[in-house]
């Protein structure tokens, strides 16, 4: 008797197949492109706007972080929604009967675009230095590996947010409008309630990854971003992982 065995995708065939996902639909290149006007436009205004000793390498990466930072997520929300509002769950899931192993590949996928997003900021960055020391408008050279470990860590933070929302409410337009009032509405709060100060400055991930732009983080601020971490990101992302593994397929 013949005894066929079928074998699982590996982790990285299937992370390779959740970036294909990501950038090979309609909304997913409209998006990416999106982020590149973004960042790129940004790194234009802060070449003709601001001090000119504030327009430096570091300084023009941080611009293009901010603006990549902004819309990036949503290409992690949508990486995990559309399975369930364009119905390829059914076929996702009957290939690959571990979720949670697809759910880890599109987590995977992500830090790879946050990566990814990160060298595209440095050269930009460096793009727009050139530009404003033959402009004779600034042009320091003081980005260094620290600041670009840094992106790193803020990119991937945005990007797994983005995942966690997504796999947490498994409907796109909700889990975009919830990502981005929820945490700006408490960041009003925490700015406007003195009750509340203290708990902002520990959990408002907008105001706590603030020091990863500036390229300098204290030990302080690091518990203090381990915080809003465990809030926005980490507790959602096991929410949603429990979500995923248990909703009804169809």
């Amino acid at each position: 008797m013949t005894v066929v065995t079928e074998r699982m995708p590996s982790l990285g065939r299937l992370t390779l197949v959740e970036l294909r996902k990501m950038a090979d639909t309609r909304a997913g290149r409209w998006l990416l492109a999106s982020v590149g006007l973004i960042t790129m436009g940004l790194v234009l205004v802060r070449l003709f706007a601001g001090p000119s000793d504030t327009r430096t390498a570091d300084e023009f990466f941080a611009f293009a972080l901010a603006g990549s930072g902004l819309l990036l997520p949503v290409l992690g929300i949508l990486a995990v929604t559309s399975e369930w509002s364009q119905r390829t769950s059914l076929v996702t899931f009957t290939l690959v009967p571990r979720r949670a192993r697809v759910v880890g590949a599109k987590v995977l996928a992500a830090a790879a675009i946050a990566l990814a997003s990160v060298g595209v900021a440095v050269v930009v960055a460096v793009l727009g230095n050139v530009a404003a020391d033959l402009m004779g408008r600034g042009g320091g050279w003081d980005l260094g590996v620290a600041e670009v470990a840094y992106g790193i860590v803020f990119q991937t933070i945005n990007m797994l947010m983005g995942i966690a929302f997504g796999a947490l409410l498994l409907a796109s337009g909700l889990a975009i409008v919830l990502y981005f009032v929820i945490p700006t509405a408490w960041s009003v709060l925490g700015e406007s309630v003195a009750a509340l100060g203290d708990a902002a400055r520990w959990l408002d991930l907008g105001r706590t990854t603030e020091p990863l732009l500036m390229g300098s983080v204290s030990g302080g601020e690091w518990g203090r971003l381990a915080s809003s971490v465990g809030l926005w990101v980490l507790l959602p992302l096991a929410a949603g992982l429990v979500r995923v593994l248990r909703h009804e397929v169809k």
